[in-house]
């Protein structure tokens, strides 16, 4: 096996655990939850796997999305107020959007512009919402279809596990409202 695959498995189990990770109820600040360890860690290994990647001559795309996950990781970790956090990861998925445009490949480099954008989005909206759980769906859902047409298999199966998962929690959420209207 090559440093390069290992480097994005490896990034993507962290990621897989991070998610599947129970939230904490008492944690008083995000450097206290291993979640989020796990999130910041698995989007750092990430952003090497896309260098990497990008270096032997792979789409830099995945550079722009692991630079935002890496943006929201640190936002997360430093606990920044929503009216620092929302503004940061705007102008940061704008100014990737743009990069994106100028770096057009074709109609597919849509579908990966849309996927940050939602994935974008997703980060800044507030946690537990609707909103954000449709935003993160289709931003991975799209990022996957990206990574599919890419054949970029570790970004294609961790962006489905992402979108599977997010959409566990719209419909867990939708259940939960009606549940209780």
């Amino acid at each position: 096996m090559d440093y390069i695959f290992i480097t994005g498995l490896a990034g993507s189990l962290i990621l897989v655990t991070g998610a599947a990770w129970p939230e904490g109820k008492d944690v008083k600040h995000p450097t206290t939850s291993i979640k989020n360890w796990l999130f910041a860690i698995g989007g750092l290994v990430m952003l090497l796997y896309a260098i990497f990647g990008y270096q032997q001559g792979g789409p830099i795309f995945f550079v722009m999305l692991e630079i935002l996950v890496a943006i929201s990781s640190v936002l997360m970790m430093l606990n920044t107020p929503d009216k620092v956090d929302i503004p940061v990861l705007a102008l940061s998925g704008l100014g990737l959007v743009v990069w994106s445009l100028y770096l057009f490949e074709g109609y597919n480099t849509v579908l990966f512009i849309l996927g940050l954008l939602g994935i974008g989005l997703g980060y800044a909206l507030q946690i537990g919402t609707l909103r954000r759980s449709v935003a993160l769906t289709l931003g991975s859902a799209l990022i996957a279809l990206f990574s599919y047409i890419e054949a970029s298999w570790i970004f294609f199966w961790l962006n489905v596990f992402f979108a599977i998962f997010s959409a566990y929690y719209i419909y867990t959420g939708v259940a939960r409202q009606r549940v209780h209207a």
